[in-house]
């Protein structure tokens, strides 16, 4: 807006300029005892032309040299989440290279309610499908494998106080523990979605 107002008051100064230098004609061709014929038109002397085309020229310079360029929106983007699962119900969520493991749901309804989570101790290196943790429910005890070999950066442990959350919210706030991944390749012998659900199918149909 200010820009605006600033090329406004400065065009307005320069019509005004303009006009000032307009000068009516002294040329009336008027002979003596004839009245003068008033013609409604006013000429322009050569000097007051050239300093018109002067004004334009510099406003037009002026307005281009102060025209806002247009700035392109920044895009944001955001890394796209690699999730994988476990024939044993296991499943792990890669982004930047970290993976977040936990159980599926379909293991939680398997084993009912849950009392206790083991969790594994950060800063630990740790194979594949070696065990990651535990779970113990009113039914049975069962044990967490890693998905792939890494290092353990981090163990979710609100699970000490509050196992049930493997139970309500079993692939996001009950995850188990963040692994950084030291051979991503490990990731294409993992089911994704499609194959997990089929693999969860034909276990119900057995």
């Amino acid at each position: 807006m200010g820009y605006q107002r600033h090329v406004t008051a400065v065009r307005a100064f320069f019509q005004i300029l303009c006009l000032t230098r307009w000068k009516p004609s002294k040329k009336n061709n008027k002979r003596k005892g004839e009245p003068v014929k008033q013609t409604g038109s006013h000429s322009i002397s050569f000097s007051s032309r050239i300093t018109i085309m002067s004004l334009r020229t510099f406003t037009s310079r002026f307005v281009r040299a102060y025209t806002p360029a247009r700035v392109a929106p920044f895009a944001f983007t955001r890394a796209i989440a690699t999730k994988r699962y476990t024939k044993e119900h296991e499943w792990i969520s890669v982004e930047d290279n970290v993976g977040t493991i936990g159980i599926t749901d379909y293991a939680q309804k398997s084993l009912g309610d849950v009392v206790f989570v083991e969790i594994p101790s950060p800063g630990q290196a740790i194979a594949r499908k070696e065990q990651l943790g535990a779970v113990e429910s009113v039914k049975a005890a069962s044990d967490i494998y890693s998905p792939v070999s890494g290092d353990i950066i981090e163990a979710n442990e609100t699970l000490d106080q509050e196992p049930s959350l493997i139970n309500s919210s079993p692939e996001q706030d009950g995850w188990l523990a963040k692994v950084q991944l030291s051979d991503p390749s490990e990731l294409e012998s993992l089911l994704d979605e499609s194959a997990y659900q089929a693999h969860c199918e034909s276990s119900e149909d057995h």
